[in-house]
């Protein structure tokens, strides 16, 4: 999927396609994904239905992919030289009140996946995948600094332990995730379960 579409969008500036994303995302608060249509986004972004689906191929990779480009730069980029501050930095990426935004339209989106296996497929293709392979990278760079143990069973849950941080912050505490949430969280949590330690 992820190369037949790179070569359908190969004609789209990366100025247009990013106003084209931005256009989507706004439209998915709007309404959310269920009543979003590709004729929405056509008339939003004057663009035709029949570009639009020659470029994605239909709603579900259109969403994720806006999505994906509108996250900031992957964790795997991020190299401070230890584990604590490569996460410390990647929660620092977005203000809280864009984080607040996300986790909204995070949320909105996990619903939808349950009910539209199209929705499923290119999220789990383009947007999950992508991400769990970032942070094995990120995990395997302080396994070879010798920070983490290779055999520590939480290696495997640290993208969960975040995600689950990240979703239920707004369903337990009725707050949005923070930025100062999410370093605590990765202190409390995340690095005592990989056996790091949470000092400067």
């Amino acid at each position: 999927m992820a190369e037949v579409a790179s070569a359908r969008r190969s004609r789209i500036t990366p100025e247009r396609e990013a106003e084209l994303y931005a256009a989507v995302l706004d439209l998915l608060r709007e309404v959310g994904y269920d009543a979003l249509t590709m004729d929405a986004v056509a008339a939003r972004t004057r663009s035709s239905k029949a570009t639009l689906y020659r470029q994605w191929g239909g709603k579900a990779e259109l969403v994720v992919r806006a999505m994906r480009h509108n996250k900031p730069g992957g964790i795997a980029d991020v190299d401070t030289g230890s584990l604590r501050g490569d996460l410390h930095t990647f929660m620092s990426r977005e203000d809280d009140c864009t984080m607040e935004r996300n986790s909204d339209l995070m949320r909105a989106l996990a619903m939808a996946v349950h009910s539209n296996p199209d929705l499923m497929r290119a999220f789990k293709e383009l947007l999950v995948q992508p991400e769990m392979d970032e942070f094995r990278r990120v995990m395997q760079r302080a396994v070879d600094r010798g920070e983490v143990r290779a055999d520590r069973p939480a290696l495997e849950y640290v993208v969960h332990m975040l995600v689950g941080a990240f979703a239920t912050r707004t369903m337990i505490d009725g707050l949005p995730p923070t930025q100062e949430f999410l370093r605590s969280y990765v202190d409390a949590v995340v690095l005592p379960a990989l056996g790091v330690p949470t000092t400067t």
